[in-house]
């Protein structure tokens, strides 16, 4: 690779040890990608697991001196405050969550613990050059803002956040980020639940291929990032267009960059209906509800509160979200609605965490199957349907 001045001093260790590191793992990576050369990010985001391998990484840096010069936001962890009022934490995962702080923090992260920084705190411009990690992240910054990032390793992500570059190949290049099959959506997309479906169900057809989509009208902010974390979950799918709405897409000649489409495909109610019935456990009794994966925006919130007001729930209900969006649901009189009904609005956390040990070898109800994806290797089943659906089925403990 051909490295400027500054970043062969990086690499020789002239600006220290934690970011000589760091532009090792960069160059070693843009090597095996055949990438010419490095170039400048602006905003970077770290998907901080709370979790060993990401702790002795982090911590790794941090002994040897790195701090970050594009300051990334990052992932969520657990809040051990809000968990301690409804369960035990082992003190193996207490310290893990409080060292991870600890050294993200001497790092110089953005404290934001939030899988959608996109939405907020972290939003950027089109042709933007990122260094973003996380499955609904990449997926986003890229279709719908027409920034640029790869789906990058947390770790990856990290180091440029440190030196301030990543290597210049995939979705950088004009040419990786042109469609690949037009896919021409014939099913009602009614609700935002209908996109998690698409997305889960559109690279059974089109493998991890970049799709161009005709046929979506005016979709609404969670329903792009319902579309982009499935796509993302089920295939490894990080960029899509859809035509007439996102940026790179007015037509479909501008999606392929003036190629003809090679690959065509339709997707019908029948395949949703399909994907839905392949992801879902049965219908019947239900231990909890849980919600947030990705994070929960201020409006499914709202929609959360307006249909348990007045309620009790049969069974316990989860909702995750961002801190600054707990706030702002505390503000609005939401969090006491929901709290009253029996519910929880649970900050800065994840369900790929351990701090969800209490539901294990339980079965619950999400909208999300991204959600039911991570959590069974944590042996917790999912009924997954509508979020309206789910709430209603957490209102009578069955659905």
């Amino acid at each position: 690779m051909q490295l400027t001045k500054k970043e062969q001093d990086m690499l020789d260790g002239t600006m220290g040890a934690g970011t000589q590191l760091a532009m090792k793992i960069l160059v070693a990576v843009g090597e095996a990608f055949d990438a010419p050369y490095m170039v400048p990010v602006t905003r970077t985001h770290v998907a901080l697991s709370n979790q060993e391998a990401d702790l002795w990484f982090a911590e790794k840096l941090v002994n040897l001196g790195a701090k970050c010069a594009v300051p990334p936001t990052v992932n969520p962890s657990f809040h051990l405050e809000q968990f301690k009022e409804i369960t035990t934490i082992a003190p193996m995962d207490e310290e893990i969550v409080k060292r991870t702080h600890a050294a993200y923090k001497r790092l110089g992260a953005i404290m934001t613990y939030n899988c959608t920084p996109y939405l907020e705190h972290n939003v950027p411009r089109f042709g933007e050059i990122l260094s973003f990690s996380e499955s609904s992240a990449t997926p986003f910054v890229n279709s719908v803002y027409g920034a640029r990032s790869n789906r990058e390793a947390a770790q990856s992500a990290l180091c440029s956040a440190i030196t301030g570059v990543t290597p210049y190949y995939g979705y950088l290049l004009d040419e990786n980020r042109k469609g690949e099959v037009l896919v021409r959506v014939e099913a009602d997309l009614k609700s935002d639940f209908d996109y998690q479906m698409l997305g889960y169900v559109t690279p059974k057809f089109t493998g991890f291929k970049i799709p161009v989509f005709t046929g979506i009208k005016n979709p609404s902010k969670e329903a792009l990032m319902n579309l982009g974390a499935q796509l993302n979950t089920g295939g490894n799918v990080a960029i899509y267009h859809i035509v007439g709405f996102t940026p790179e897409a007015p037509t479909v000649e501008a999606a392929f960059h003036g190629e003809v489409p090679k690959e065509e495909v339709v997707i019908t109610n029948k395949d949703l209906e399909q994907m839905r019935a392949d992801l879902t456990d049965a219908g019947g009794k239900i231990d909890f509800a849980l919600f947030g994966c990705p994070h929960l925006t201020i409006h499914q919130i709202t929609k959360i509160a307006g249909i348990v007001e007045g309620n009790k729930l049969a069974v316990p209900l989860f909702i995750m979200c961002s801190a600054s969006t707990r706030n702002l649901a505390t503000q609005m009189g939401l969090r006491e609605t929901i709290e009253q009904a029996g519910g929880h609005l649970m900050a800065d956390t994840c369900m790929d965490q351990p701090s969800w040990h209490f539901l294990y070898g339980k079965k619950g109800v999400t909208d999300s199957p991204k959600c039911a994806y991570y959590t069974k290797r944590r042996d917790m089943q999912f009924v997954i349907t509508s979020l309206e659906d789910s709430v209603e089925a957490a209102l009578k403990g069955e659905i």
